[in-house]
Order: C-alpha cells, then sequence, then structure tokens
C-alpha cells in the first residue's frame, strides 16, 4: 500500500476524539421499522447511564462468557451474521445511524438472535464505560473515512483510542478492522504498530488483501469493490499485560 502524497497520517494523531459518526437519518423508516425502534430496541439496548456489569456478560439472557463489539455496524450485516454463527457469545453494536439501527432489529427479530445488545449513539461512550479486559474482539469495519485533511481529528483510529482498545480488549484478543480507503488503512496500521500494546497478526506480505475466517461481506463492501476500490483487512492482537 501507498500513502496519499498530500497527506500527513500523523497530523491529527494528538487531537482529542470527537464522534466518529455523521449524518444520524437517511431515508424515511418504515412503519414496521418505526414500530421495531420503539418496542424491540429498548429490550436490547445498553443502559449505559447505569454502571457495567463486573462480568460483562450477564448482559445478556442467558449468560455468556466471551463479549465482542463492533463499532459502527451500518446496516447490521456482519454483526447479525456473527451473532447468528455463535450463540454462545454475546456481541455490543454501536451505530449513530437510525435507519442502520433499525435494519439490524430486522434482522435480529428475522433470525430470533439473543445475543446481542445496541447503542444507538456514539460508540466513545460505550468504550468509557466497558470494563478492563472485558472483551474478547473488536470489530471496525468500513468506518467513516474522513477524508478531508481537517476531519481526520474525527477518524476512530486515534493514539487515545487505540489505548482504550488495549485497556477493554483481553490478553489474546483481537482489532480486526477493514477499510475500502488507503490512507485510512495505512493510518491504522501505523498507529497500531507505535502501539507496545499490539502486534499486527500478518504472516505474509499480502495477508491485508484476504478477509479473516468467518468475515461477512457487507452491502458497504460490495459496493467499493464494483466501484474499483480494494479493501484492506488488518488483525491486530493484544499482548499480554505485564
Amino acid at each position: 500500500m501507498t500513502d496519499d502524497p498530500d497527506c500527513d497520517p500523523t497530523a491529527a494523531a494528538d487531537r482529542p476524539p470527537r464522534a466518529f459518526f455523521g449524518r444520524r437519518k437517511g431515508h424515511t423508516l418504515r412503519r414496521h421499522h418505526t414500530g421495531l425502534l420503539g418496542d424491540l430496541l429498548p429490550r436490547l439496548a445498553l443502559d449505559i447511564a447505569r454502571p457495567a456489569p463486573v462480568r460483562l456478560g450477564d448482559l445478556f439472557d442467558p449468560p455468556v462468557d466471551k463479549v465482542r463489539l463492533e463499532i459502527g455496524f451500518g446496516g447490521g450485516e456482519h454483526l447479525a451474521a456473527q451473532a447468528a454463527a455463535d450463540p454462545a457469545i454475546g456481541f455490543i453494536g454501536c451505530e449513530g445511524f437510525v435507519n442502520g439501527v433499525a435494519q439490524l432489529l430486522v434482522h435480529v427479530e428475522e433470525a430470533g438472535l439473543a445475543n446481542i445488545r445496541i447503542h444507538h449513539g456514539d460508540a466513545a461512550e460505550v468504550l468509557a464505560w466497558l470494563p478492563e479486559a472485558s472483551l474478547a474482539r473488536v470489530d471496525l469495519l468500513y468506518p467513516d473515512p474522513w477524508r478531508k485533511r481537517r476531519h481526520w481529528k474525527r477518524r476512530f483510529v486515534q493514539d487515545e483510542t487505540v489505548a482504550t482498545l488495549a485497556r477493554l480488549l483481553a490478553d489474546g484478543a483481537e482489532f480486526r478492522f477493514a477499510s475500502d480507503w488507503e490512507h485510512y488503512a495505512a493510518w491504522t496500521l501505523e498507529h497500531l504498530l507505535r502501539s507496545a500494546d499490539f502486534e499486527w497478526t500478518a504472516e505474509r506480505a499480502d495477508d491485508w488483501r484476504k478477509p479473516w475466517d468467518g468475515f461477512t461481506r457487507t452491502r458497504y463492501e460490495a459496493k467499493a469493490i464494483r466501484e474499483g476500490r480494494t479493501p484492506c483487512y488488518l488483525v491486530f492482537r493484544r499482548r499480554p499485560r505485564g
């Protein structure tokens, strides 16, 4: 991968993070979607006004031993597929876009998924709420690349959020990242490689071209490929503490 010659990936690294998503609503919701937001979402929504349970798996019924987090789940295809494939694992999804939340609720309803919890809002709020070493994995798939230089400070991947992920991930747990924007992929690789808490799991030069096992392609990824953009897949492992 080559970097954008007009961009400096470190220019905004130390600035304080802001909201990591853009618009909150798109097209008018269907009546059924509106009903799910009123009826199903309250039963699945995280209550971050209360302290997180010491054992994070107790958020789910029945309780689970491992919990994964997906930041910005879009239309929920990947999150729902992961939850269906691993019913013994709990999944937390964060999304600020109400249409995406509504679409995930459709997946939950249709598949009868009991192992999903949702935060409709900024992922930063959940990151601040979660207990240390409580997550078995974090997925960040096709985040907004905030392409303009003045907006780089709004990218999710910053030195501060990398440190937060290191706090929240259990030893040996993984942070998985996918993007179709070359500069954001290079930015992410640089930020994670300079963290002493993570190691890149790539074993071959072209590993970044291949999705990990069990990856579910989203509509956004299919669109990116149709438009000629090449996806990049990066996996980083949390090093043991101490």
